[in-house]
């Protein structure tokens, strides 16, 4: 018997970058047109020793602008139109959080990155998985950073 729901979820690391915007674009009508879930995660740094408790306050701080970014990202979602979606916040090196959520979860078939439109290169995300991307058990899509709204859009 065939699912009566598509589970392929497209994974879009959330981040306050001008590009990251381009991928949640991306993968947003991609779920539109062909069904899917979009996951939203959000990889926040582990706080440095410090002592006293201090680490927990710089934690919990971390854990909020991160839970605001994602707020933000999710009403974009809401102004592209239906598009189902979850998010997961995870502390830790940004690829190594990224690939165990991967691993974790089975439905999730594609990780949509964008690239950076700074001269300095397209992004350490997008180095990183570039360069593994035969050790990803998923496609990579990266989305260039300086495609608008109408172009991807189009091609989605």
């Amino acid at each position: 018997m065939y699912e009566t729901e598509y589970k392929r979820k497209f994974l879009v690391v959330i981040d306050e970058t001008e590009e990251c915007d381009r991928a949640l674009t991306f993968a947003a009508f991609r779920v539109k047109r062909t069904g899917g879930t979009v996951v939203l995660m959000s990889v926040v740094e582990p706080p440095e020793f410090i002592g006293m408790g201090v680490e927990d306050v710089l934690r919990a701080e971390a854990v909020e602008a991160a839970e605001r970014t994602l707020d933000i990202r999710l009403a974009r979602l809401r102004d592209i139109g239906e598009v189902k979606v979850e998010s997961v916040i995870r502390e830790g090196d940004g690829p190594e959080q990224i690939e165990k959520v991967i691993a974790q979860d089975r439905d999730i078939a594609i990780l949509v990155l964008a690239a950076s439109t700074s001269p300095d290169g397209p992004g350490p995300l997008v180095l990183h998985f570039a360069n593994r991307a035969n050790a990803l058990p998923i496609p990579l899509t990266i989305v260039p950073g300086r495609m608008s709204d109408e172009e991807i859009i189009a091609i989605c």
